[in-house]
């Protein structure tokens, strides 16, 4: 089953926290020092906010699955449309381990399509959450990954 996923960039984690979780009439399923996530059910969506030095506002969308079949699906159908496509395969970011890859749509706007594998304890695979955020910050470093896919695809964890 597909889960729709939204990602957004705030300035004030919890004000945002507080805000989404009236609005869902939910808590987040997972809280960081920078980074919160609810995993509804109706609607059927993964809903992620974090303040990591970024832009505000929608950093991504995207399409999570449940086993590695469907996102074999999701790309054969992506592969078939002709669409540009940016295989990270496994990966980690947003306090998971993942296998996913990149589209971007006409406007630029980048669709990350993905499977979950697993938690973990850190942002990205590389630095711990309370390092700090901001531009300057080491945390808001590219992954290896991300620096090989086209700009409009760094949507996750550059």
């Amino acid at each position: 089953m597909k889960r729709f996923h939204v990602h957004v960039h705030v300035d004030d984690l919890a004000k945002n926290i507080a805000f989404y979780s009236a609005m869902f009439d939910a808590q987040p399923a997972k809280v960081e020092a920078d980074y919160a996530k609810w995993m509804l059910e109706d609607p059927r969506i993964n809903f992620a906010i974090s303040s990591r030095g970024r832009k505000t506002g929608v950093g991504h969308l995207g399409i999570q699955v449940d086993s590695e079949e469907e996102l074999v699906t999701l790309k054969d159908q992506a592969q078939k449309a002709d669409l540009s496509l940016f295989d990270e395969g496994k990966t980690a970011c947003c306090y998971a381990r993942s296998d996913k890859y990149w589209i971007t749509d006409p406007q630029g706007v980048a669709w990350e399509q993905f499977h979950t594998l697993g938690d973990i304890p850190v942002f990205n695979g590389e630095q711990p959450a309370s390092c700090g955020s901001g531009a300057g910050s080491s945390c808001c470093a590219e992954e290896p990954a991300a620096k090989a896919a086209p700009a409009k695809a760094r949507a996750c964890c550059a």
